[in-house]
């Protein structure tokens, strides 16, 4: 979710920031309204960044092997199949005419884009917000 949420959160923010330079004459006013709407959309990302960081910290904390790892074994076996797909089946094929080259579907490299996406993304508004914060 934190992906999605900060996928649309800059074009909808240009968007709007947008409109408010032409609906709003005052240039003061303008950039007083973009600044409360900047601040809104941080608290709002921090709140997603905390609620993912606590799920995570629950499933770490778990008892259980397959809730502590899913995660980095779901991203790992993609992982597999891509170097298989682009580094082994190449050279199979090249040296021995033979191997397997594995279907990937779309959903899976979507899944690939937020897991991998959501981590830098995640981390880069956690620090974001730590700094606009004051917090370091």
């Amino acid at each position: 979710m934190l992906g999605l949420v900060t996928a649309l959160a800059e074009p909808l923010l240009k968007g709007i920031f947008g409109t408010i330079d032409k609906a709003v004459v005052d240039k003061d006013v303008a950039i007083k309204l973009k600044n409360e709407l900047q601040s809104k959309t941080m608290d709002i990302l921090n709140t997603e960044v905390k609620a993912s960081a606590s799920i995570i910290r629950a499933e770490i904390k778990s008892d259980s092997y397959l809730a502590k790892n899913w995660r980095p074994i779901t991203m790992l076996t993609f992982v597999v199949i891509i170097a298989n797909n682009y580094i082994l089946f190449p050279y199979l094929q090249l040296f021995f005419n033979t191997g397997a080259m594995l279907d990937i579907p779309p959903d899976m490299w979507g899944l690939l884009k937020i897991g991998l996406g959501g981590y830098v993304v995640g981390r880069s508004v956690e620090k974001g917000v730590q700094v606009y914060k004051g917090d370091k």
